[in-house]
């Protein structure tokens, strides 16, 4: 029903994810991450948002992504229906694919990046997102529109693609948390909402916004000087 790409960009300390599915409001459903912490995508079947929200409280903690993993699927008992992928602080990453997940399902986890996906046509969409990220070197948005593409090209989910969502956090900048819940298509829509976000007079304003690194950031005010 669901592919999805967490990442981890050890330079800039930038976490960034993406989602899309053939059902409505992947964003909302899937996809969660704190600057302070990572990300996870909680996906399948029957997701749990308590798989979602739980995981990011572990992580916050400072859980690594193994553990996280391990934790939440383990006392769940309609775990065979849901997937779930967790990218930890340090980078780590680790999956869970429940056994009757649609398929094709699986995860692939790798350091600093894990991609995750079930209802779809091959193990090629997976292989496709690792491919795309991996080939760009373009801002984070562009890098993780670029692996949703390559998965929908590569077989997508098999009825079609309805949402998609991105999420990027970097401590330089604001979050910029992007959602296509309902389109014929949602990859041109979200792309099309990532370029303008990057765009004055949006990313003007964006540059005032407090960030991690400058949590006090805000309008620079010129001293009006009496005539």
């Amino acid at each position: 029903m669901t592919f999805s790409i967490l990442t981890y960009d050890e330079k800039t300390g930038a976490y960034a994810g993406a989602a899309a599915t053939g059902s409505l409001c992947v964003g909302g459903w899937v996809l969660r991450g704190d600057i302070e912490s990572g990300l996870c995508a909680s996906q399948g079947t029957a997701p749990s948002t308590f798989w979602r929200d739980d995981a990011m409280r572990r992580l916050y903690g400072g859980a690594r992504a193994a553990n996280v993993v391990a934790d939440l699927t383990a006392t769940d008992t309609g775990r065979a229906h849901r997937q779930l992928a967790v990218l930890d602080r340090s980078g780590s990453t680790a999956g869970f694919t429940g056994a009757k997940s649609v398929p094709y399902a699986d995860t692939i986890a790798a350091p600093n990046l894990i991609v995750a996906g079930n209802m779809l046509q091959s193990r090629k969409v997976l292989e496709a997102m690792i491919d795309a990220f991996g080939a760009s070197t373009a801002s984070a948005p562009q890098r993780m529109i670029a692996a949703l593409c390559a998965a929908d090209k590569a077989g997508s989910d098999v009825r079609g693609l309805q949402s998609a969502a991105l999420l990027v956090l970097n401590p330089n900048a604001p979050p910029i948390d992007l959602r296509i819940d309902h389109s014929r298509a949602p990859l041109d829509d979200l792309a099309a909402l990532a370029d303008q976000v990057s765009q004055p007079p949006y990313s003007d304003w964006l540059e005032e916004a407090p960030v991690q690194a400058d949590r006090s950031r805000a309008p620079k005010v010129e001293d009006k000087v009496a005539p």
